[in-house]
């Protein structure tokens, strides 16, 4: 078993790294630059790691499908989902392990990923979706997965959400990357009224080809809907029914999906 952080310049130049075996920890003095990377690498890929990006986020618990994830430090607009204090000073504390036993088969949150980014970067879960409200970082679909649940405003962080942009077709898929067991799904509907809108209902479609409708109200509590689903590998939200308000502008704050990894 191999573990290495590498954090690498625009130019491919390493600026740090550590090397492990089960867990490489990569304590580091320097300032990030835009354009830097961090890679997160490992020797066997199909398998659950534990890795910490920022002493500031939570650690996340992936499924890697590659043996590289390609983390991009992000900068400028890009920046304010994120903790204002992330990547941020001289002392950075990096960790990256293979997750224990117990922590695999543990019950959790299947959709938490504070990494989550951009594109299929191999690391699951992943977030995306048809529209992200002027292609804003406050307003993307990880926001919906990174674990903050602050939904009485919109906007930089912790107030980042899914936005649709008023598409009336709008949807975000939530792919596990593998096969899940979930027996409850939450929804925080983003509660900034009257500035917000909410849906009085949407869909949830599964990986099996089958679809509920669910109900909603307007509320800043979150939406719990209990349901036993096995051997599902994504979820997808969609068919949006906005309530008879004047805002046009319901928004998701975050999407967490209960269970265990398939038998």
């Amino acid at each position: 078993m191999k573990t290495l952080i590498t954090v690498r310049d625009r130019e491919g130049n390493n600026k740090a790294w550590a090397e492990g075996g089960h867990q490489a920890v990569l304590a580091w003095s320097g300032e990030y630059e835009e354009g830097d990377q961090i890679l997160f690498e490992v020797s066997e890929a199909g398998s659950f790691y534990v890795i910490r990006v920022d002493d500031t986020m939570d650690e996340a618990f992936v499924y890697l499908t590659e043996k590289v994830l390609v983390y991009d430090i992000p900068f400028e607009e890009k920046k304010t989902s994120y903790n204002p204090k992330a990547f941020t000073g001289e002392r950075h504390y990096l960790t990256l392990r293979r997750a224990e036993d117990y922590e695999i088969s543990a019950y959790k949150n299947l959709a938490k990923n504070v990494l989550d980014q951009h594109g299929d970067r191999g690391c699951f879960p992943h977030a995306w979706a048809n529209v992200e409200t002027r292609g804003e970082a406050v307003f993307a679909a990880r926001n919906a997965i990174d674990g903050v649940v602050a939904n009485l405003s919109h906007g930089k962080w912790p107030y980042e959400s899914w936005g649709i942009n008023r598409q009336d077709d709008a949807q975000i898929t939530l792919e596990f990357g593998r096969s899940v067991d979930m027996d409850k799904i939450v929804l925080y509907t983003r509660a900034d009224f009257p500035h917000d809108n909410w849906w009085e209902q949407v869909t949830l479609t599964f990986s099996d080809g089958t679809s509920v409708d669910w109900r909603l109200e307007k509320q800043v509590e979150p939406h719990v809907l209990k349901m036993k689903k096995q051997g599902i590998q994504w979820i997808r939200l969609e068919k949006l029914i906005k309530a008879d308000d004047p805002s046009p502008f319901p928004a998701l704050t975050q999407l967490e999906v209960y269970g265990t990894e398939a038998e």
